[in-house]
């Protein structure tokens, strides 16, 4: 039997016919292995409930993570709640399935080399990442606009009760940094969001003006505060391996089948989040 592992993937989107049948065929190599889902499973409830249940029946623990595209509000889904509702309407559903979510305990993961303490967090995005030197939130969406950029969560995701879905965002993070404060300075972390927590990765979209929606500068140097050894994140729908300050960044979307489908050279679908032959840094003193 294989040695179990530490496995993520994100960005599912099973409400496409070829999707979800990627999804119906994963299987773990071991039955002791754990799968880290960094968001957008889905754009409705049911969707994100079919796919959760199927994956927590076959590991030994899921960890899921909320991205933009189970927050949205669909005429099509049958539950209509908006904004922060939303989202704990999905987290008592993880908990139903004993799936791990940004609400709950952060688990350790026993490692051959140490133990890792994976924290899944929900973030949100605050229009900071992509703005020109100078320039404010609104100006810098005028100008995406006019560039034809706009991302669908300005019409689908509400950030009811909050004012803006930046003053959500910076609520989150509050929230974020509190806990993972807490984590003891001897422990080295596993750093779980649906956006990108660094700005780097945005670098290789397409159109720029959509990095508008992909994180905040202010988690630019989580993975040195909080002692990453790994970064796991999805959403841009480009799954690379990027390094920043010797700490491995690991986007690890599968994406709609108009992008994954004409891959000549396919990543997994499941990625290794750590990874043996790597030399683990000392932790600062």
């Amino acid at each position: 039997m294989s040695s179990p592992q530490l496995l993520a993937t994100s960005d599912l989107h099973c409400d496409r016919a070829a999707n979800r049948e990627v999804v119906a065929a994963i299987r773990p190599e071991s039955d002791q292995d754990w799968l880290i889902v960094a968001g957008d499973v889905s754009d409705t409830v049911a969707d994100v409930d079919w796919a959760l249940r199927t994956l927590r029946e076959r590991f030994a623990k899921l960890i899921w993570v909320p991205g933009n595209h189970e927050l949205w509000t669909v005429p099509k889904d049958e539950v209509q709640l908006r904004g922060e509702a939303r989202y704990r309407h999905l987290v008592e559903l993880c908990r139903s399935l004993d799936v791990v979510t940004p609400e709950d305990e952060f688990p350790v993961w026993h490692g051959e080399q140490e133990d890792l303490v994976i924290a899944p967090l929900f973030l949100l995005y605050d229009y900071s990442i992509g703005r020109r030197p100078g320039e404010t939130k609104d100006q810098a969406l005028a100008r995406a606009r006019e560039a034809g950029v706009v991302g669908t969560d300005e019409v689908l995701l509400h950030h009811d009760p909050y004012p803006s879905r930046d003053a959500w965002c910076h609520a989150r993070v509050e929230y974020s940094q509190k806990r993972l404060d807490a984590i003891p300075a001897d422990r080295r972390t596993v750093l779980v969001n649906h956006f990108p927590l660094h700005p780097g990765p945005t670098k290789r979209l397409h159109y720029q003006d959509f990095a508008l929606w992909c994180g905040t500068t202010l988690t630019e140097d989580w993975h040195l505060r909080y002692r990453a050894a790994v970064v796991v994140s999805g959403h841009l729908h480009i799954p690379l391996t990027d390094k920043f300050d010797g700490v491995r960044f690991e986007e690890v979307s599968l994406g709609y089948p108009r992008e994954w489908q004409p891959r000549k050279t396919r990543r997994p679908l499941l990625r290794p989040v750590l990874i043996d032959s790597e030399p683990q840094h000392p932790l600062p003193s």
